[in-house]
């Protein structure tokens, strides 16, 4: 992959697919402009990363498609890295450009879970939430496709349904007598456990059980009025739950650089409003808030490290194994002459011995209370800081050799 230089171009250019390969950078013009504006604006020449947290606090501030369009150039390396990581690590039928739309389609998720008191380092947290993201779609696409209809209305929860039916725009009664009938179906139905996701349609008897018990319970049930209904009907309501379900949690994915139709040479970010105030940069960020942000993750490293450097060698030379050479634990072990479950522990020793080292410092200079939101955020960045920090020491002993 060509890497991109510049300011400008990292936050305005987006990644390019041709039979599946990396085929070059697209600029969008519009985020050109932005980002060009933003630098003149700039009294200093600011890294990348000042400029993500920057599109991020902008976002976070005031939502803009502008602001989620310069963070989605931003992470194009990362999200791309992370396609391709799954789809050639495991098995699956999704090509590197099926992941790559999966995960870049989500960014706003990525920046509703993403705070900067935790981690400055906006690419190496989405990194793993690219990873987890492509994973749960997948498994949730997989569970779609491998189970027939009545098995998936079976598999299906509440919450669920009801989301999936909003999601294609049925109104509250509509939904109401939908899962009404749901709830009847699974009541009845339950067909042969042993092979669930084969479950075939009811038979004549049971759709005529299901029927009579909708049409009993919706006098009760229902919030306003409903005649009573007849087997197709029901049958027609559950099928359409069924494929509302599937639209769900298989959703055509398309990215916001994407051409507005074939003979357009426009995209979806040229017709999204950008309400960007032009005293954001001054009002938004602060040199001095920068300063402080660089000072905090400067004491982060130094806590760290020294505490890393106060493993005993066996630990130091596992965590070189993950980090560094990338090894399983089942190739650690070999290494090591240990047994497979002694590096898990291992592993798992460490990082709660770091975790409560990070935990500790959080609460002492950050004043964060532990609660295990924070807990849960400190590990993910933990996580993120382990990665990063071994990659520039795998860099560095590359340059060395």
């Amino acid at each position: 992959m060509q890497p991109r230089q510049g300011i400008v171009e990292i936050f305005s250019t987006f990644l390019q697919f041709d039979l599946e390969q990396f085929s070059g950078w697209a600029t969008d013009a519009k985020l050109r402009r932005s980002i060009k504006s933003c630098l003149e604006r700039s009294s200093k020449q600011e890294s990348d990363t000042f400029w993500a947290i920057y599109w991020y606090q902008v976002w976070h501030n005031q939502p803009s498609s502008l602001a989620v369009g310069h963070i989605s150039a931003y992470l194009q390396e990362v999200c791309y890295w992370a396609a391709r990581k799954f789809a050639r690590n495991f098995s699956t039928q999704s090509s590197v450009a099926d992941c790559f739309q999966i995960a870049i389609a989500r960014v706003q998720k990525i920046l509703k879970t993403f705070n900067p008191q935790y981690s400055s380092n906006l690419k190496g947290y989405a990194e793993l939430a690219f990873e987890s993201i492509i994973k749960d779609v997948l498994r949730s696409r997989r569970e779609a496709d491998i189970c027939s209809d009545w098995a998936l209305l079976h598999k299906l929860s509440r919450k669920r349904l009801v989301q999936s039916l909003q999601n294609v725009g049925f109104n509250a009664q509509s939904i109401e007598s939908y899962l009404l009938a749901w709830e009847c179906f699974k009541e009845l139905y339950t067909g042969d456990n042993t092979k669930i996701r084969q479950l075939t349609k009811p038979d004549a008897v049971i759709w005529e059980a299901i029927t009579n018990l909708y049409n009993a319970e919706r006098l009760s049930r229902l919030s306003s009025p409903s005649p009573a209904v007849n087997q197709q009907t029901i049958e027609t309501w559950l099928l359409s739950s069924a494929k509302a379900a599937r639209t769900f949690l298989y959703p055509k994915v398309v990215s916001a650089d994407a051409p507005l139709k074939e003979e357009d040479d426009g995209n979806l970010l040229d017709i999204l409003p950008a309400n960007l105030q032009t005293s954001l940069l001054t009002e938004i960020i602060e040199q001095e808030e920068a300063a402080n942000t660089r000072n905090q993750q400067a004491q982060l490293n130094q806590v760290l490290s020294q505490a890393i450097a106060a493993l005993d060698a066996e630990s130091q030379k596992v965590l070189q194994a993950y980090y560094v050479q990338q090894l399983t634990q089942q190739e650690i072990a070999a290494q090591l002459e240990i047994k497979q479950y002694t590096v898990s522990r291992r592993l798992s020793s460490i990082k709660k011995s770091l975790l409560l080292t990070l935990t500790q410092w959080s609460q002492n200079t950050l004043h964060i209370s532990p609660k295990s939101d924070v807990v849960d955020a400190i590990n993910t960045s933990l996580e993120e800081w382990l990665k990063v920090e071994y990659s520039h020491t795998q860099i560095q002993s590359g340059d060395k050799k």
